[in-house]
This record gives C-alpha cells, sequence and structure tokens, in this order.
C-alpha cells in the first residue's frame, strides 16, 4: 500500500517539478509586442501572405509599409487595403537581392518596429535538373535577402528602442524548413538557413529588446502556388499532400498572433505543430508550458516522424517501381 502511495505521489510531483524546472530555464522570457501605432515594414507585401499580413497589421492600427519588386502590384494592394480598412500604407518598390536599393526604401520608411521579412520564391524541381542559375536566383531572394532586408533595417530598429517599446523581425520560413522533401533541394536548403540566421540574430538582438520570430507555414493558397503547381513533380506532390494548404489570410493571422505574443517558432497547423515539437532542438522557447510539451512529447512525436519517413520512402520506392516498369 505504501508503494502504491508513493508511487502516486511520485506520478504528480515529477511533473510539477519538471515544470518548475522548465520555468526557471526557458529564455528568452516572454514578451508582448503591441502592434497598434507602431511601424511595420513587411517585404512582399503586394501578394500573398504579405498583403493578409498587411490588411490585418493595418486594420489592427499599424503604420504600414510594404515592399515589393512591381510598383503596379504594390499600388493594387495599397488601393485593396484602403478599401477594406480606410488606411493608407506606404510602398516601396525595390528587389531584395539589390541592398542598396533596400537601404534607401528602409531609410524612406523611417525607424521599423516589427519587420516582417516576407518575400520568397519557390520551385520545385530534381537537383539533377535545375540549372545553377534557378538555384541562385532561389537562394539570393530567400536567404540573401532576408540578411540584405535585416542588416538595412537593424540599426534604425536598435536606435531609441527604450522609447519605442520592444521590437520584432519576423522571417517567413516554411514547413519545407523543417523537414526536407523531394524535389525542394535549393527551396528547403533556402528555408533552412533562416533557421540559423533567427537563431543567431535572437542572440545578438535580444540585449537591444528585438526579439526573433520564425514563421512555418504549409502550402498557402496564393497565385504563386497555382504556377508552381505546374512544374511540380509528381512525387513532391504525392508527399507534400500530406500536409494541407491554407488560405493566406489565416496563415497572416497565425503569423501576427505569434509576433504579438513573441514567439520564437509559429507553427501555422496541426501538423505544423508536431513539425515544430519535433525539430525543437537547441532552438529558444518563451513558453514554459510548451517547453513541457517538446520534453514530454519528444519521443511520441519522433516515432510519428519515423512514420512520416516510412511512408515517404514507401511512395518513393513504390513511384521507381511503376516508373521501370514503363
Amino acid at each position: 500500500m505504501a508503494d502504491s502511495n508513493l508511487f502516486c505521489i511520485s506520478l504528480i510531483l515529477l511533473p510539477l517539478i519538471l515544470l518548475f524546472l522548465l520555468f526557471l530555464i526557458t529564455r528568452p522570457r516572454p514578451i508582448q509586442i503591441p502592434i497598434k501605432k507602431r511601424h511595420i515594414f513587411i517585404t512582399g507585401g503586394s501578394s500573398g501572405i504579405g498583403l493578409a499580413l498587411a490588411h490585418r497589421a493595418a486594420s489592427e492600427g499599424a503604420r504600414v509599409s510594404i515592399l515589393s519588386r512591381s510598383i503596379d502590384k504594390l499600388e493594387e494592394a495599397k488601393n485593396a487595403i484602403r478599401q477594406s480598412t480606410g488606411i493608407d500604407v506606404a510602398i516601396f518598390a525595390a528587389d531584395v537581392r539589390d541592398f542598396e536599393a533596400v537601404q534607401r526604401a528602409v531609410d524612406e520608411a523611417g525607424p521599423i518596429d516589427v519587420l516582417v521579412v516576407n518575400q520568397g520564391v519557390f520551385v520545385a524541381q530534381e537537383l539533377e535538373e535545375q540549372k545553377l542559375e534557378e538555384v541562385r536566383f532561389i537562394i539570393d531572394v530567400n536567404l540573401m535577402g532576408s540578411f540584405n532586408m535585416i542588416k538595412a533595417a537593424l540599426p534604425g530598429m536598435k536606435r531609441s528602442r527604450k522609447d519605442r517599446g520592444p521590437g520584432s523581425i519576423a522571417l517567413m520560413s516554411s514547413q519545407a524548413g523543417q523537414v526536407g522533401i523531394y524535389g525542394y533541394t535549393a527551396y528547403s536548403a533556402s528555408k533552412f538557413g533562416l533557421r540559423g540566421l533567427a537563431e543567431a540574430l535572437q542572440q545578438e538582438v535580444i540585449g537591444d529588446n528585438i526579439h526573433v520570430s520564425l514563421v512555418f507555414p504549409p502550402d498557402t493558397e496564393t497565385p504563386g502556388l497555382t504556377e508552381e503547381n505546374k512544374r511540380k513533380p509528381q512525387l513532391t506532390s504525392i508527399i507534400a499532400a500530406s500536409s494541407g494548404a491554407m488560405k493566406a489570410d489565416e496563415v497572416a493571422k497565425k503569423a501576427l498572433d505569434g509576433i504579438k505574443s513573441g514567439s520564437f517558432t509559429i507553427p501555422c497547423n496541426s501538423e505544423g505543430i508536431l513539425l515544430a515539437i519535433a525539430t525543437a532542438g537547441l532552438s529558444p522557447q518563451r513558453s514554459y508550458l510548451m517547453a513541457f510539451v517538446e520534453v514530454v512529447a519528444a519521443g511520441i512525436v519522433r516515432i510519428a516522424a519515423l512514420c512520416f519517413q516510412w511512408n515517404w520512402y514507401g511512395s518513393i520506392e513504390k513511384w521507381h517501381m511503376q516508373k521501370n516498369r514503363t
């Protein structure tokens, strides 16, 4: 009887001890990042997730600036936001691969409180078939473009931070930045790179009260996705089908809510939450409750991940067998 009582007490105490330990050690500490009356600068803001984010931020009272390459698309986006919210946004035409052009846009826009680095290009193709020029283009836009934007905005973001409150830098990655998928060699490389950038950058800017977020959306219903699907290898479509597509506004809501709560990792659907737990690794975690889930569920989620890999490699094997028969 005494042994069973001791066992029951242990079942209660051990989780509580773990929770208390995680409360003490999780870093950085929780933070709330206000949006209203603050300057939010969004790249890739003329369409898709970026445009949806601009709509949401403007409707919540933020001063919004959007940047993309096409001035015509920017004008369309500006008019659409004005019609839906009654608010004018500032627009800037620049290619994120061009640091000088980005710097001019940032200087003209003025000090930024929340920088959302959202631009991205994606072409799914096997590496053997993909031209190196296309690989460079993907990496230059998705990864080097992010370096350019942050490098240009960071000095202004750091100045007078005590007077302006906490700042945020949010990087739009992808679920393909958490797990490699057939046909995504160049894209995954660029999005995996954002994680290393975000983790190191958070350590560099935490002392300036700037907080980094990494958003991991699945396939999102945007004009770009329709074009991407025209070239997507059959195997890529089969494997990627395990995570359904979301609407741009749904992703924007998840992203903005995560940014406001200062979350480092921002998943956007149930599969994304599982991926976030499975790939938590050494990434920072503000929530000791989420840290508890990561610790407790790590083994189970690893089994689930292996099941996914078993399914994916089974699909690849089956596809090659069918191909060899023809």
